[in-house]
């Protein structure tokens, strides 16, 4: 059965680039992104994991530990790694699974037999400090992830985790926000008293609380 939103997360032991790693130890109560990647020396996957290197420092702002995984051997994970450096311009900075024996892979629905039995599809999970599932995407093998996203779906996460709001459409960091239909207008007053604009009586914008 497959993982939900607000399911908690499979723990788990790992071998990583960074040595052995227990997955709940790693994640620490901070919020974590587990991805996953079809196969070592492949063209999408050297580009994704090289810009998701380069904005290590965008997770590191945020409280976010990142982890990817990929079904090959731990001694292919280093020649890479030398790869990513030279093609993408930044060096690995985060922890590379070595899954061998798919257990891992297998405990988060990572391989979908439709696409391919053996390799893991481009699997992302975003985790909560309190190691429950906040969001989950499958992408195709042969389309690489919009890491931009991810770090703007872990803004509205932690935001709305924090504020009783939600977040539009296309929503970006610094916005306004909409206050949710569960908070009534007179629990609006004390929350957001600089007020907001009503557009509907649904649908109350105010602007991002700080």
């Amino acid at each position: 059965m497959s993982l939900q939103l607000g399911d908690i997360v499979p723990d788990f032991t790992a071998q990583t680039t960074e040595g052995e790693i227990h997955f709940y130890d790693y994640i620490d109560g901070k919020w974590a992104v587990l991805f996953s990647h079809p196969k070592n020396f492949t063209p999408v996957c050297t580009t994704e994991l090289g810009y998701t290197a380069y904005l290590k420092p965008q997770f590191d702002k945020r409280g976010v530990k990142v982890i990817g995984l990929s079904v090959d051997k731990l001694e292919s994970h280093e020649p890479w790694s030398k790869d990513i450096e030279e093609t993408q311009g930044t060096a690995l900075n985060f922890p590379l699974i070595a899954d061998t024996d798919k257990t891992i892979a297998n405990l988060y629905d990572m391989i979908h037999p439709n696409a391919s039995d053996s390799a893991t599809v481009r699997s992302v999970f975003v985790i909560g400090p309190d190691k429950k599932l906040k969001l989950s995407m499958t992408y195709p093998a042969s389309t690489g992830r919009n890491f931009d996203e991810i770090v703007r779906v872990i803004d509205s996460l932690q935001l709305t985790a924090k504020h009783q709001v939600a977040t539009p459409v296309n929503w970006k960091n610094g916005e306004d926000v909409i206050i949710v239909p569960a908070v009534s207008d007179e629990q609006a007053k004390e929350k957001f008293p600089a007020g907001w604009k009503t557009l509907k009586p649904y649908l109350r914008v105010v602007a991002q609380p700080q």
